[in-house]
């Protein structure tokens, strides 16, 4: 009797870890409204490092429970499925604590881009100007949208980079 073995998919592997980096997000989230500034310019930083690191962490588990190799084309599948799955969960938090939790956070953001502003001594006028731009993507469904966007770009983006240094291909291609 012949043993068969369950290989990852690339989706499978995808969404295993954008599961984990979707709790993760949720667990910065709370660490970044803790230390009370979300708007500091290292929070993103740190951001991009951990999903460097999931991406990373994906890539091996694939390679580690497959056949060892795995396709730049392949990590990039991997990163496109944890980036749908991850800021999925993380848009969907976010939105749920914007509207009912802290209906003030985005106005809590927007008095930090004034303070800014005015610490760059911008005109009046143009914090205005700047301020009603800022505002249509204020709202917990624009930020909903662009969360999901945004994740997904930003995760395609840094799985374009993890997978060529992730990447080994196989050298006896199966067609």
């Amino acid at each position: 009797m012949e043993e068969t073995t369950n290989l990852p998919t690339v989706r499978q592997a995808g969404i295993r870890y954008g599961l984990i980096g979707g709790v993760v997000s949720i667990a910065f989230f709370i660490i970044m409204n803790v230390t009370g500034d979300v708007t500091a310019w290292y929070w993103k930083w740190i951001g991009y490092l951990i999903t460097g690191v999931l991406i990373f962490l994906a890539h091996k588990y694939y390679k580690d429970n497959g056949n060892g190799y795995m396709a730049y084309g392949q990590g990039i599948g991997i990163g496109v499925w944890f980036g749908i799955i991850s800021s999925a969960i993380s848009s969907v938090f976010s939105y749920i604590y914007m509207k009912f939790i802290d209906s003030g956070f985005a106005d809590a953001i927007k008095e930090k881009a004034i303070s800014d502003m005015e610490a760059k001594n911008m005109s009046e006028e143009q914090i205005e100007q700047a301020m009603k731009f800022a505002s249509m993507f204020m709202s917990p469904e624009a930020m909903f949208i662009m969360g999901l966007i945004f994740g997904i770009i930003g995760a395609l983006i840094i799985a374009l980079i993890v997978s060529i240094f992730t990447q080994k291909k196989n050298p006896e291609p199966t067609f």
